[in-house]
């Protein structure tokens, strides 16, 4: 006899019925009683933790979490990094990725912005993705808890961390409710890749919260969550930064690549030249733009190519069109975001999110 953890209250009544009168009739096998002890445990567990009050408003505090499932027959596992109000059970964001990634989190905290605005608070747990730390060498685009607590802290978001996974409660719930709909859903919708499956999540979710959220008709009227920043701001906020240095070739190095500074303005030829050890904050931004912050300064990242792509004395010479450098209307580049004091605080863990 079994008894799902996933199954609901009126299910789990009824079997706990059955059981009880398997467990009244006489001369039992060894095997029989153990299985209806296993069953009474998961009955008797499934409420074993103490329940606690919803948040009083819509965007007071917002669970994340990510799990590992198989998503799509035959394919790998993929990690959805969820994020879903306390108050109202809504999920505000979600994503997929083949691990828990910064990345995964970042478009995460991105729909939310976009669908919703800027929640007061996030619970989160305390895994190496929210503090990642490598004794030999620290990875500073790895470190997964600076870079988006630094993205948090500017947009004026609090952090609660906790090992303890009935800390948050309804967001580990929802992942089980996630995982036993959206493999059905993806099959019905013919969704096999993972850029597919983000896609339909922009569409899934609200017909998901119009079931399942308990949002009541004032919570909207009521909510804390206040405007997001534009478009070209939210593209400089949720940036992966990282310090690399000047070489003797006036190029750095980002990637296994290198890489020349030049100057936002197209009537400046030929890279910005600076001295060798002269300090550089590398910023991708949301967009994943390649940018640098020099002294305040930010400088375009135009990669050094292995080769040329033309040569004078064997290529007829390539046409000559010129075109004025113009940076995208949602552009980061003038961004207030992008200012030194704020970018450091990317690499720099911040001492009131040390949890």
């Amino acid at each position: 006899m079994l008894v799902s953890p996933c199954s609901k209250r009126a299910t789990k009544r009824q079997m706990e019925k059955r059981i009880r009168a398997e467990a009244r009739k006489e001369n039992l096998s060894k095997t029989q009683s153990e299985h209806i002890n296993v069953a009474f445990a998961l009955l008797d567990g499934a409420d074993a933790h103490p329940r606690r009050p919803r948040s009083k408003y819509f965007g007071e505090t917002v669970q994340m979490d990510a799990s590992e499932y198989r998503w799509v027959k035959g394919g790998i596992k993929w990690h959805l990094h969820v994020a879903i109000d306390d108050a109202t059970s809504e999920v505000v964001g979600a994503w997929f990725d083949t691990q828990e990634t910064l990345n995964g989190y970042y478009n995460t905290l991105y729909m939310t912005l976009k669908l919703y605005g800027i929640p007061s608070q996030f619970l989160t747990d305390r895994r190496t993705v929210f503090e990642y730390s490598l004794k030999a060498k620290k990875d500073e685009e790895k470190d997964t808890f600076t870079q988006f607590s630094a993205a948090c802290r500017t947009l004026g978001i609090a952090i609660k961390c906790s090992s303890v996974p009935q800390f948050k409660g309804r967001v580990e719930r929802v992942n089980k409710t996630l995982q036993g709909r959206l493999p059905t859903e993806f099959i019905r919708n013919n969704i096999t890749t993972m850029e597919e499956a983000n896609a339909f999540l922009w569409e899934y979710l609200p017909k998901h919260n119009e079931k399942f959220s308990v949002k009541l008709a004032d919570d909207s009227k009521k909510s804390v969550f206040l405007d997001p920043p534009a478009d070209e701001e939210i593209n400089a906020i949720l940036a992966v930064v990282c310090q690399r240095v000047v070489d003797c070739g006036n190029s750095i190095k980002y990637h296994n690549k290198y890489y020349q500074l030049y100057s936002q303005d197209p009537n400046k030829r030929g890279p910005e030249l600076y001295k060798k050890g002269t300090r550089v904050l590398v910023i991708k931004a949301f967009d994943g733009t390649l940018l640098a912050n020099v002294n305040d300064v930010i400088c375009l990242l135009i990669e050094v190519e292995q080769r040329e792509k033309n040569s004078k004395e064997f290529d007829p010479p390539p046409p000559k069109v010129k075109k004025p450098y113009k940076p995208a209307s949602d552009h980061p580049w003038r961004s207030r975001y992008l200012s030194s004091h704020i970018l450091e605080t990317h690499i720099n863990k911040p001492k009131d999110y040390e949890l």
